[in-house]
């Protein structure tokens, strides 16, 4: 059999742990990255760095790929639609270009029939006035961010005087809802009506960063039964191949809303690795590069903590309990509010 090689853009700790799945399944990885110390490079069979825009290294890297994927979402999508014309891109970029856009992703999520907390699309400083029933809310840029980065809180108008805000850039006010607690939903789809559901997963934030993740999820039925429900539909509707994560907010009614999708595998699915018998990242793997698709049990009940900034040096010189698992992504520089590695805690 001809061994798969498959190529991942981006360097980052998702790419770190499909790498290391991916060598589990016997199938080559070559990394394409825009960040020369990329910590990925310390698992992947093959790293090519370079410009995610310079033709050239587009080249080099769809010639030494059989199939190609990505572990975030803010490529380019001229690139990933130069790759997809020569070698298959999983997700399709004609997902990413819907999901990059939080615009395009809400008014996606909404012509489903599926509920999202209220919003608007912000292009100055009076459209967010006009729109004050939105406050409190959130003022976030349509593009890029991540981990609280181009977020703004808005407890009042009267806090845009204290912000300076770039309007250069386009915007999406979404009013917050009365938050009982976030969860997620972690699914795998193969081909249609093929699809691998992990059970929700309860998520704590802190300064806008993913703190903690356990399984199983303090839901009752009916909510457990439709977050999944809408992940499943809007993995069909996107014609997803591959793992993806839908982040929801359950307010204090007990309301559903889904708050942004993932069109990758996702930090609080980290705990799959220790809790069931195939990780999000296995399952992305045989995904994308059309393995057998083999049934995903839960063999334990989990919980991963976030390791963020210098927190990650007492682990590195700490033993792990028989039941702890503890991951370094091997980033080269310490920096505060950076995601530096994990724990898996296995609760028997």
């Amino acid at each position: 059999m001809t061994k798969v090689n498959l190529g991942i853009i981006g360097g980052g700790q998702l790419g770190s742990l499909l790498a290391v799945a991916a060598k589990k399944l016997k199938i080559k990885t070559t990394i394409f990255c825009d960040d020369i110390d990329a910590p990925a490079k310390n698992y992947c069979d093959e790293f090519i760095f370079g410009d995610y825009k310079d033709d050239k290294i587009i080249e080099t890297f769809i010639n030494k790929v059989d199939v190609v994927t990505y572990e975030f979402e803010n490529i380019p999508f001229e690139t990933l639609s130069e790759i997809n014309s020569k070698k298959k891109v999983f997700p399709k970029p004609e997902i990413n270009k819907i999901i990059q856009n939080r615009f395009f992703e809400k008014n996606f999520i909404n012509e489903l029939n599926i509920k999202t907390t209220d919003y608007k699309f912000i292009k100055n400083k009076s459209e967010i006035i006009e729109n004050k029933t939105l406050i409190p809310g959130l003022l976030k840029t349509c593009t890029l961010g991540y981990d609280g980065k181009g977020q703004f809180k808005l407890n009042s108008v009267s806090d845009l005087n204290n912000l300076v805000i770039d309007f250069s850039k386009e915007y999406i006010l979404e009013k917050f809802v009365d938050l009982k607690k976030e969860i997620s939903v972690i699914i795998t789809r193969f081909k249609k009506d093929s699809y691998e559901i992990y059970e929700p997963i309860e998520n704590i934030h802190q300064d806008q960063i993913l703190r903690t993740s356990k399984v199983p999820a303090m839901i009752d039925k009916k909510i457990k039964n439709t977050s999944e429900k809408w992940a499943a539909h809007i993995s069909e509707k996107l014609d997803y191949i591959g793992t993806m994560c839908v982040e929801f907010f359950i307010d204090k009614k007990d309301n559903l809303y889904v708050n942004e999708i993932a069109p990758r595998v996702h930090n609080s699915g980290h705990l799959t690795i220790n809790s069931h018998n195939i990780s999000q990242f296995e399952n992305h793997i045989r995904a994308v590069c059309s393995l057998e698709k083999l049934t995903t049990k839960k063999l334990f009940n989990a919980e991963m903590t976030n390791l963020i900034g210098d927190e990650i040096l007492k682990y590195r010189d700490k033993k792990s309990k028989d039941n702890e698992f503890f991951f370094d992504y091997k980033k080269k520089d310490i920096k505060p509010m950076r995601k530096m590695g994990h724990v898996t805690k296995i609760i028997k």
